[in-house]
């Protein structure tokens, strides 16, 4: 197996994209935050010390996709065109679902500053919210698909 971000030394490396087409690539994500009922209220009914959670959660989701490359070694810093986030109440399990839809037209995907905003507005939640439940828990991080680039597209087969 020919590992991309490698040399033939077994240097790490960033992969040259330079020979690559410029085309639309698009990533959306998601992921999950459970907390307890007393904190899925407070956030709902926006009694929290730290501020609005969800609109600070969806900034935060925004800044991290932009500054993805500063924080994961081998992506390119990229040119976002969008970042879209959309933050579902589902208070059947006192949870929210985070999703987040990336694009750019470059010579590289945005799979990682789809999954990273998911990563950073969940935490963010968590932080804000922390004073009333310690306990919440982070899950279900997954890209659900993406598109553009030579690999062609993806598309999660359990997404819901």
């Amino acid at each position: 197996m020919n590992l991309t971000h490698l040399d033939k030394q077994n240097n790490p490396q960033m992969v040259d994209v330079s020979n690559k087409d410029l085309t639309e690539r698009i990533a959306r994500a998601r992921g999950e935050i459970k907390m307890s009922k007393e904190a899925f209220l407070a956030v709902i009914n926006q009694k929290t010390k730290k501020g609005p959670v969800l609109q600070t959660a969806i900034i935060a989701a925004i800044m991290a996709a932009k500054k993805t490359s500063d924080l994961i070694p081998m992506c390119h810093p990229l040119f976002l065109t969008s970042v879209d986030c959309k933050i579902n109440e589902m208070p059947e399990k006192y949870t929210f679902e985070l999703i987040v839809s990336v694009k750019t037209k470059g010579q590289t995907g945005v799979e990682m500053e789809a999954l990273m905003a998911v990563s950073i507005g969940l935490l963010t939640i968590y932080d804000m919210v922390k004073a009333i439940d310690k306990a919440m828990e982070i899950s279900q991080i997954c890209l659900l698909e993406k598109s553009g680039g030579k690999s062609g597209d993806y598309k999660r087969n359990d997404e819901a």
